[in-house]
């Protein structure tokens, strides 16, 4: 029994590392590392492909080795209405104002999905399997965050010509470069920081884990990003509400009381600029394009919409009073546009379903996956979104879902009880001694 236990941890410790290493690789292949559009659509759409195919490969190795899939399905709804959008998505080709656009963004948004599926469903075999196990979906997110975080805090002192991006006429230089929309990044340093929470709730030394969310908050500084400023500070007080240690919340709330105004000054307000002032009043122009869209492109195409990531029938949606946009900046406009209210309404039922599947589950689960979801919702408010053209955050949503999509189904066919005698004779002993 020992040397079993014993190739169990080894076991384990290798699925650890292939579960993180897909998963960094995944969420890097979201990045531009390249300027060349050749290299970037090879890693985009290529890499994506392998990393989804090594997903699919992780899970038959847990499968063979100790397990049988006795998962079934809960929470149906937000699964389904998924699928229901996709399909409403893929079908919108033969309308779609560029077919060869919208397939493109389709068939990443695809990949990722796959992805998301079974690598959820690997976490959720090795909970059923191997209950002792200390894989965990914040651990393995919370650091492929903090490892891309840190390449750009690095990059941003040796090479701040790439790692860089000037805004504002030049005035202002926002992490992200031509690698990452500076948004975008904040956005994933919020995902870090709501994953790494938790290994202080699991670790004794939390020292490396403090270091780590120092560096992510410093790239989040540096991004500029004012929106996963304020989905970092819900992040922070949600946990802190958790906490029944008097003490310890009072003294993060003191720290942060102390750290907040300062960066709101300088992130949110930009020093108090009367003109920038102003710019943040109708969200960098935002808002005129929003009214604009729903005013003068949504009646062209109210039903259906213009096709899976389209927004008007030239490549850029432009009115007399706003800047040209190629997409909306809010995953929900994102939605309309592109399905009309028909994929509007699909879109709505899936986020309330999803959330309330969310509101619903076991308390730790409950936690990461709020933390999780504060700032990707919030960044769909401004960018690219759950809904919207292929980008981490939609990765990120998609594994939400799985995430409270699964149960163990505990009456095991009689097949799957031979194969498991076979495997795992201990798990059967377990079983039989239950019963």
């Amino acid at each position: 029994m020992q040397t079993l236990a014993t190739d169990h941890q080894r076991f384990l410790k290798k699925i650890n590392n292939q579960l993180f290493i897909i998963l960094l690789l995944m969420v890097a292949c979201f990045f531009t590392w390249s300027e060349n559009v050749a290299i970037t659509r090879a890693i985009k759409v290529v890499g994506r492909m392998g990393v989804m195919i090594s997903s699919i490969m992780v899970y038959h190795r847990i499968i063979s080795y100790g397990g049988v899939n006795s998962l079934v399905y809960k929470n149906i709804f937000s699964p389904v209405l998924y699928i229901a959008y996709l399909f409403l998505g893929f079908v919108s080709f033969s309308w779609s104002t560029n077919p060869g656009f919208s397939a493109l963004q389709w068939f990443m948004t695809f990949q990722s999905f796959v992805f998301a599926y079974f690598f959820v469903k690997s976490l959720a075999i090795l909970d059923v399997y191997f209950d002792d196990h200390s894989i965990r979906l914040y651990h393995l997110l919370g650091n492929t965050v903090f490892v891309l975080q840190l390449v750009f805090v690095i990059g941003m002192w040796t090479n701040p010509d790439v790692f860089f991006r000037l805004t504002d006429g030049g005035e202002e230089a926002r992490l992200g470069g031509t690698l990452m929309n500076p948004n975008e990044l904040g956005m994933l340093a919020g995902v870090g920081c709501a994953c790494l929470i938790f290994d202080l709730y699991r670790f004794k030394n939390k020292a490396w884990t403090i270091i780590k969310v120092i560096i992510i908050l410093y790239a989040l500084y540096m991004t500029g990003s004012r929106s996963s400023l304020i989905g970092v500070l819900l992040i922070i007080f949600f946990h802190v509400n958790q906490t029944k240690r008097k003490t310890l919340k009072f003294g993060i709330i003191a720290a942060v009381m102390a750290i907040a105004p300062f960066a709101v000054y300088t992130v949110i307000l930009k020093g108090g600029d009367q003109s920038r002032l102003e710019e943040i009043m109708s969200l960098t122009g935002r808002l005129p394009f929003w009214k604009a869209l729903i005013t003068e492109g949504l009646p062209r195409e109210p039903l259906l919409g213009f096709g899976f990531m389209r927004i008007d029938y030239k490549e850029f949606f432009q009115s007399a009073h706003t800047y040209p946009g190629k997409m909306t900046h809010n995953t929900f406009m994102q939605a309309l546009m592109n399905l009309g209210f028909i994929g509007f309404t699909i879109v709505l039922f899936q986020v309330f379903f999803t959330v309330k599947s969310i509101l619903s589950a076991q308390k730790e689960l409950k936690l990461m996956l709020i933390g999780i979801l504060i700032p990707i919702i919030i960044n769909s408010f401004t960018e690219f979104g759950i809904f919207g053209e292929s980008n981490y955050g939609i990765l990120f949503y998609q594994i939400i879902i799985f995430s409270i999509a699964f149960r163990n189904n505990n009456h095991l066919t009689r097949l799957q009880r031979i194969v498991l005698q076979k495997k795992r004779p201990d798990i059967m002993m377990q079983m039989e001694f239950k019963n």
